[in-house]
């Protein structure tokens, strides 16, 4: 078996991997759930999302032009804070991508159970999917395997073809909708509690757990895939920023439409419900063959972002055997076609879990959109003292007045974390404290000296999730707290807290980075500070 990957990608293929996770299943439904969660102010939980998301990205840009390697995204943390914090960082963000593969199988069937067929209404019940669900989603994530199987080139080569229909489809959905049926009262919210008739703590809720955090963490797959980027200097940053901004556009256009076309009932916009929104709606107004356009992307959209995140969580899972956190089987490349296949297999069978664990998309976006943030954490911390420790590092993308924009980056995947609301903040930060015990195992052979310094850089981030978890705990009923802390304040102290941790987590860092756990794959590159 090889040890190198190929670098076959270049910046539209790269950015076609970052669009292509983002216009995946969010599009099908996540108008739907924003509404729900925040009425017509879920235009705003999108903008705010979308700022949110490229300000995160920005860190991750500068991180991965100066360091182009596979799975990236899970090994910045183990550069600069050593094994302990990037095991649990790796943790959450493998976590977030790999779980994102069953999510997209079981969006197609849900919304294949709105067919007019007995065998198809049979297979979503009641939020989740049934047995006859569950077996049709299973094969569709076999299916993603096999897309990956056969090398990149393969991938990209259909994820290229498939991404353009992606994005022609619902922006297509969205403009007919609106021209068919578009009150626009709705978006003012006259009739249905006013504009934001949850007020802000709906929208912050919508940005956490709706699937807007779901949808824009496509951003991640070009970092990932960056090892096998011909010029990873310029491709990254351009197929990041260009894939956050083009999926925004398409977003934004679905949620107008989706507002103006709906009429709610005594219940609300709280009280909608479909199994199919779009595809409903377009048989509601007679648009029957953008109906049937919309039954056909729902496989071909998910599929596309479901075979990427499988692409992307394999590469996550080599990055975190090279972390050395992973048994080395699991680096294995093959020689022909240059994938990680031991990997792959391994993140297949994972997918697996999470389909027969979590059996219906809301259940599962939500616990995606949490570990996402977790993951979130640690980019702005990771830039920030690589400012300090990597001053003469070349970086093809350098991040303008870094010291602000890494502390609000990372204040707020603060704030995404307390918005996600208490309890299911707490289960996920409790789920990263359970990684230690796998952390131990997999670093067994270190010495007693190696644990204690990989503790004494990891300190920060040990007492940070408990605080985190605490706050959300005693914050505002707005979120899910028992209201000892007012609502308002509640916002506040989690900010000044944050930022308070930041300081803490970057003077953390280890003083001088070991580059041979990241330049093992940079010879034979091109210059990337020119």
């Amino acid at each position: 078996m090889s040890s190198r990957l190929n670098r076959a990608l270049g910046p539209w293929q790269l950015m076609f991997t970052g669009l292509s996770a983002m216009i995946g299943s969010g599009w099908l439904f996540g108008a739907e759930r924003a509404a729900s969660t925040a009425g017509p102010a879920a235009i705003l939980a999108w903008l705010l999302g979308a700022f949110i998301a490229l300000v995160i990205a920005a860190m991750a840009t500068e991180l991965g032009g100066m360091f182009p390697v596979a799975g990236g995204m899970v090994r910045y943390a183990n550069l600069t804070h050593g094994p302990l914090v990037g095991f649990m960082a790796a943790g959450a963000n493998w976590l977030s991508i790999v779980s994102v593969v069953p999510v997209e199988a079981e969006a197609s069937v849900q919304y294949m159970s709105s067919w007019p067929f007995p065998w198809a209404q049979g297979m979503y019940h009641d939020g989740v999917l049934s047995p006859s669900g569950l077996a049709a989603a299973a094969v569709l994530v076999v299916v993603y395997f096999l897309l990956n199987f056969w090398g990149v080139r393969f991938f990209a080569r259909f994820n290229s073809a498939i991404t353009v229909f992606k994005l022609i489809v619902p922006a297509t959905t969205a403009v007919l909708l609106m021209a068919s049926s578009f009150h626009a009262g709705n978006l003012s919210g006259a009739e249905t509690g006013g504009f934001m008739p949850y007020g802000l703590s709906g929208v912050l809720t919508a940005v956490a757990t709706s699937g807007i955090v779901f949808a824009f963490n496509g951003f991640q797959s070009p970092l990932n895939l960056a090892g096998e980027a011909r010029n990873p200097g310029r491709s990254i940053p351009f197929a990041v920023i260009g894939s956050v901004a083009t999926a925004t556009v398409i977003y934004l256009l679905l949620q107008c439409a989706y507002l103006g076309a709906v009429r709610p009932g005594a219940g609300g916009w709280a009280g909608l419900s479909f199994s199919s929104p779009f595809a409903q709606l377009a048989i509601a107004f007679n648009l029957n063959w953008v109906a049937m356009l919309l039954y056909f992307d729902a496989f071909l959209a998910p599929s596309g972002a479901g075979a990427t995140h499988l692409a992307s969580s394999t590469r996550m899972t080599l990055g975190m055997q090279r972390n050395g956190t992973l048994p080395d089987l699991l680096g294995a490349i093959h020689p022909d076609y240059g994938v990680p296949r031991p990997a792959l297999w391994f993140n297949l069978g994972a997918a697996y879990i999470f389909l027969f664990c979590f059996r219906g998309w809301g259940i599962l976006a939500a616990v995606i959109s949490v570990c996402t943030v977790i993951s979130y954490l640690m980019l702005p911390i990771s830039a920030l003292a690589l400012r300090h420790t990597l001053a003469d590092r070349p970086r093809p993308v350098r991040v303008p007045v870094m010291r602000v924009t890494g502390a609000l980056a990372f204040m707020f995947s603060s704030l995404l974390l307390y918005w996600a609301r208490w309890p299911l903040s707490g289960y996920i930060i409790l789920l990263m404290l359970l990684l230690l015990p796998l952390y131990l195992w997999c670093r067994r052979q270190d010495s007693w000296a190696q644990h204690r310094a990989a503790a004494r850089h990891a300190v920060w981030f040990m007492v940070y999730l408990p605080t985190i978890a605490a706050l959300s705990y005693a914050g505002s009923p707005q979120f899910g707290g028992h209201g000892w802390i007012a609502y308002g304040w509640d916002l506040i102290v989690v900010a000044v807290v944050s930022l308070l941790f930041c300081v803490w987590g970057v003077r953390s860092a280890v003083p001088v980075p070991d580059l041979s756990l990241m330049d093992e794959e940079d010879d034979g590159l091109p210059d990337i500070g020119h």
